[in-house]
């Protein structure tokens, strides 16, 4: 199985802690839609397996019009082995989710939305310069629930100025109420060359402490634990049966093509990864000529891969895996590391399998950064 990954670049509007690659402006979202089938054909000998999981990210994939979906899905199916029983996340804005729009959706063929709702409170979502509100962002759901979905996932974002514990609750306990299956909750991080980061520069504003993201975390795992969903990764929270597959595949090394502006891609051993740039992007298409950068993934980079993605994940480390596949130096330094871990409360073994402890989970990032091999 594989997964096939589409970067729409586009955006209504900025948001002040976003760092990934769009546009705001839409004027050559027709000449984009023919760059992207044109990779679809380039690419398709890539992926030899059935395609398992399609995911339109961005940018925001909703401001494309059902006819620029469906002719890019033509030029999925014509191309490659998808299979019936595919998972189709498509992610969308509130503000965008209007019943024409889900009903198009559907017929399409997406069968899981990822809405970005990131708060619940106009406060928060005005300081994040999003283009949706409160109303909207509960409606949404509403809606698409009773158009049929019941894959849904949002996005919560904590750890923020504006946000009280009580307010977090309250996002939480809503998100609870509305019965969505699935949450991928972040801590608000301070990037380079967004409007939160020269806030953040100039003094405007300021990250609540690492106390009060510690307890809004702590709050995190306990309501979601409480309303049935597992912590499958350390972000991540779903009911059984509604894990993103998609991004779980990522997590377990599962082969993926990227298409579009800033994609990255990984299969044959290899990571890809296209131009960053909407404009290079769509002229080198037109013109035949090379818009991707490749490389071959070494041992030391393949193994720090894994520890990096499956230490966070409830499926683990496993020790099997890491002794039949890395040479003896890694080997010796991944057990050398891990001995003293073992020695605490911060992880634990199970049938050979390394994972965290609730304890553990807060320290993730140190973990795997000891576990690395960097010589």
């Amino acid at each position: 199985m594989a997964g096939l990954y589409l970067h729409i670049p586009f955006c209504k509007q900025k948001c002040s802690y976003c760092d990934f690659h769009f546009s705001t402006s839409i004027n050559n979202k027709p000449n984009l839609v023919e760059a992207l089938i044109k990779e679809i054909k380039q690419k398709k000998e890539l992926l030899k397996d059935e395609i398992s999981t399609i995911y339109f990210g961005g940018g925001t994939p909703s401001l494309l019009n059902i006819k620029e979906l469906n002719d890019i899905l033509n030029a999925i199916h014509q191309n490659y082995n998808v299979s019936k029983t595919a998972e189709f996340t498509f992610e969308c804005n509130p503000d965008d989710l209007t019943q024409q729009k889900l009903s198009d959706l559907r017929g399409a063929g997406v069968n899981r939305l990822s809405i970005g709702t990131q708060s619940f409170f106009d406060e928060d979502l005005l300081f994040f310069n999003r283009a949706h509100n409160s109303e909207q962002a509960e409606r949404s759901i509403k809606l698409s629930q009773d158009l049929g979905f019941d894959n849904i996932t949002i996005d919560l974002i904590y750890n923020t100025p504006t946000l009280t514990m009580d307010k977090w609750e309250q996002n939480l306990n809503k998100m609870i109420a509305l019965n969505v299956p699935h949450l991928s909750a972040y801590t608000l991080t301070v990037e380079p060359n967004t409007l939160l980061h020269h806030q953040v520069k100039t003094q405007q504003t300021s990250l609540p402490s690492d106390e009060e993201a510690i307890a809004q975390f702590k709050l995190l795992m306990q309501l979601t634990k409480e309303s049935g969903l597992t912590q499958y990764e350390v972000s991540n929270f779903g009911k059984e049966g509604y894990y993103s597959k998609h991004n779980s595949n990522y997590w377990k090394g599962i082969e993926y093509l990227g298409i579009g502006p800033s994609a990255h891609s990984f299969y044959d051993n290899k990571r890809s990864w296209n131009v960053s740039n909407n404009t290079k992007y769509i002229k080198a298409l037109q013109n035949d000529d090379p818009f991707c950068e490749e490389e071959t993934i070494d041992s030391k980079t393949a193994y720090n891969e894994y520890v990096l993605t499956r230490l966070r994940t409830i499926w683990g480390i496993d020790l099997n895996f890491v002794s039949a596949n890395f040479d003896e130096k890694i080997n010796k330094h991944f057990n050398k590391e891990l001995t003293k871990y073992l020695k605490t409360p911060y992880l634990k073994v199970s049938k050979n399998i390394i994972t965290l402890t609730q304890e553990g989970i807060f320290i993730a990032d140190k973990i795997s950064s000891d576990l690395f091999y960097i010589t």
